[in-house]
């Protein structure tokens, strides 16, 4: 009986040590963060698109495409659209991509490609 609340008791601490390890670990992160600039951005980020109706914009577009598929009138002119988008540059298509990205707040592209 002693030994299981001397355990219990054991675990306690282990488990509150480890919650201000990562505590400590989370700091850190925030601390190399802002020297890095990597914050000041996205703090800059989020203090320019306030008053921003980019991503409201992009959820509306995204919004249409969705519903377009399914309303058989639209659908030969979206399938035709989007095979005339597969033959823009690629530059184009980045460019698209980096927009909507930023729009929402996405810093970085990496993971998009294959």
């Amino acid at each position: 009986m002693i030994g299981q609340i001397i355990g219990s008791l054991g675990g306690l601490a282990k488990s509150y040590i480890d919650a201000k390890t990562a505590v400590k670990i989370t700091e850190a992160e925030i601390k190399k963060k802002q020297l890095t600039g990597e914050i000041d951005w996205e703090q800059s980020a989020i203090e320019a698109s306030k008053d921003s109706y980019k991503d409201e914009a992009w959820t509306i577009v995204f919004i249409l495409i969705l519903a377009g598929n399914f309303i058989p009138s639209f659908q030969d002119t979206m399938a035709r659209g989007f095979a005339n988008l597969e033959t823009t540059p690629l530059w184009v298509q980045w460019g698209m991509y980096a927009s909507i990205a930023a729009s929402f707040g996405i810093r970085t592209m990496k993971g998009l490609t294959k």
